[in-house]
């Protein structure tokens, strides 16, 4: 997906480049001599001319013979603007699309939001390795990361818990190291997947306040979909989860809290998985009146 575009991106980047620098350092030179030749021969077999006319004849003559093939035409045309979109979508903002409702009601499906690439980080394209610390995913994030169960497919998900946290989710109560979450009731909010109302919250996730969707009265239970890496560290209870987060990794949860497969179901994301910090919605065009910044 995301990484395949990014692949034939950097393929394209490559092949692009090396036509341009080998045009640069070789290739005109030798189109240039023989333009020149060419012009030359022009001025010496055209004897007779009117000089307006042998000049006019000569200049077309050199444009002919210097003119590049059509693939260096081409390479050279479009490296400096697969080069722009290169270094963009790498290093400052990629942007992604919502495909689902699991981060209803601060995202929606089909939102078109950008997310910034170096907030927590630069890492080197398409192989991902990270090579200069900036900062790290903190508690409220929207943080968009590559699915540890299927690293092709990007998730979007809300930090939850970071490193040495003990996440708790039982009963429909979100806690943070055995201190619930504080939350308070924002009227009802349709949801267009179920096509029914449902609860409406705003939580306060550490210095994030925010809106989730919570059915309350709705029965859950939560049951892992594989045995994930540090499975140890998470305990599946009477109608709940309760996980210590391991070091390098992070606890993902969707605000869509009874319609989301996060980590709750299938554990941690390490922390080479983060692609980056989701923070602006910058069209859908089903409700263009979305486009805007979000919590």
């Amino acid at each position: 997906m995301s990484w395949d575009f990014a692949l034939l991106l950097f393929i394209a980047l490559v092949v692009t480049g090396l036509v341009w620098l080998l045009d640069r350092v070789r290739l005109r030179g030798r189109r240039r001599a023989r333009a020149e030749a060419a012009a030359q021969a022009c001025r010496h077999n055209a004897a007779g001319l009117d000089p307006a006319a042998l000049q006019a004849e000569c200049e077309q003559i050199y444009e002919r013979a210097f003119q590049a093939p059509w693939w260096v035409e081409y390479c050279v045309s479009f490296f400096p603007v697969i080069l722009f979109v290169f270094v963009l979508r790498s290093f400052v903002v990629e942007p992604f699309r919502i495909p689902s409702g699991s981060m209803l009601p601060t995202l929606e499906n089909g939102d078109l939001i950008l997310v910034n690439k170096f907030q927590y980080g630069i890492r080197l394209p398409v192989i991902d390795r990270k090579i200069l610390d900036i900062g790290a995913p903190d508690r409220g994030d929207v943080v968009v990361f590559r699915y540890p169960v299927d690293p092709s497919v990007d998730y979007i998900k809300r930090v939850v818990g970071v490193p040495g946290d003990v996440i708790e989710y039982r009963d429909k109560t979100l806690s943070v190291n055995g201190k619930p979450v504080p939350r308070e009731r924002d009227g009802d909010y349709f949801e267009p997947d179920r096509s029914a109302y449902v609860g409406q919250y705003r939580e306060q996730l550490g210095q994030v306040s925010h809106r989730i969707l919570l059915n309350v009265d709705a029965p859950q239970d939560f049951m892992p979909i594989t045995r994930f890496p540090d499975f140890q560290d998470c305990r599946y209870l009477d109608g709940g989860v309760r996980c210590t987060v391991p070091a390098g990794h992070y606890f993902m949860m969707g605000d869509n809290r009874d319609n989301s497969l996060d980590s709750r179901y299938w554990g941690f994301v390490p922390d080479r998985n983060i692609v980056g910090r989701a923070f602006f919605v910058w069209m859908n065009f089903s409700s263009p009146s979305r486009i805007g910044g979000f919590h």
